[in-house]
């Protein structure tokens, strides 16, 4: 059921990608009736994400913020601030900050019964089965080093999606970070092992009986922000950033000058200050 779940997943995304290059273009009524993605969607690029991390990393949000808005994106991409980080690290190594190219992911509430009140062994069963039929975590088929788990899961607050196991597992396979406007849980574990996660919200059941996976690599809005597969998103203590994929290169480039120039006053100011200086001045 996993894999023909994934494979509808895909028809959907295909089938909406066909058609989401061009908005004005006529779609005979079948269609959709069918179900049409109408914003443009380029899907999740095929290339190694990591290039595109390492452009960034070292950077702070508030350098990519005013980058683009020298590129014309004055506040674009900014999350509001109930997207919030689950735990912050007081070093300068600043191990919540993290960066990565945005694989999208779409939950969405199940209007299907629960189980009820059944025997403990049979409730075993049934629960792992619905969460694996209706819920499953597709998009691990596609996440590489250097991906950032961005999931849309509005309305969806009382589900802890984001858990310290499963996402241990995503984080294993090279994923840098999750930002949800849903639901983390098992914070107490998550914080000891330290693995970035931006959220909403903060505990919940699990995803059987109460969610349902909906779309995998299609445009989402998270925090108020329309997030596309292939953006890039740079999380720290002040919030997350999206950057639009087009806008990448040069967004970097422009951060990088801002950033070079705020390091260079406040070196002097450390210096003058006689404060001990850190990994935030070199």
């Amino acid at each position: 059921m996993i894999r023909k779940t994934l494979c509808l997943l895909t028809v959907l995304s295909c089938a909406g990608t066909a058609f989401a290059q061009d908005q004005s273009r006529k779609i005979a009524p079948a269609e959709l009736r069918k179900g049409v993605i109408l914003y443009p969607n380029k899907g999740l690029p095929a290339e190694d994400p990591m290039p595109l991390v390492k452009q960034y990393q070292g950077l702070r949000t508030t350098d990519v913020l005013d980058a683009l808005q020298a590129v014309g994106l004055q506040d674009r991409g900014r999350m509001d601030q109930t997207i919030r980080p689950l735990w912050l690290d007081t070093t300068d190594k600043v191990a919540h900050r993290f960066y990565g190219v945005a694989v999208t992911f779409q939950y969405v509430p199940t209007n299907k019964p629960a189980a009820g009140r059944i025997p403990y062994d049979e409730f075993q069963k049934r629960h792992n089965d619905n969460r694996s039929t209706n819920a499953p975590e597709t998009f691990r088929e596609v996440i590489k080093p250097g991906h950032a788990l961005v999931i849309d899961a509005q309305g969806c607050e009382s589900t802890g999606f984001v858990g310290s196991n499963n996402t241990l597992s995503w984080f294993s396979m090279g994923m840098t970070g999750v930002v949800t406007n849903g639901s983390t849980r098992d914070t107490d574990e998550l914080r000891l092992e330290r693995i970035p996660v931006y959220a909403r919200y903060l505990g919940g059941g699990t995803r059987a009986w109460r969610i349902e996976s909906a779309a995998i690599n299609t445009p989402i809005v998270v925090g108020g922000v329309l997030v596309q597969p292939g953006d890039m998103i740079v999380a720290d203590g002040d919030g997350v950033i999206v950057v639009p994929r087009e806008h990448i290169d040069e967004v970097a480039k422009i951060a990088w000058d801002i950033a070079g120039g705020d390091k260079a006053k406040r070196k002097k100011l450390y210096e003058k200050t006689h404060l001990p200086p850190d990994a935030t001045i070199k």
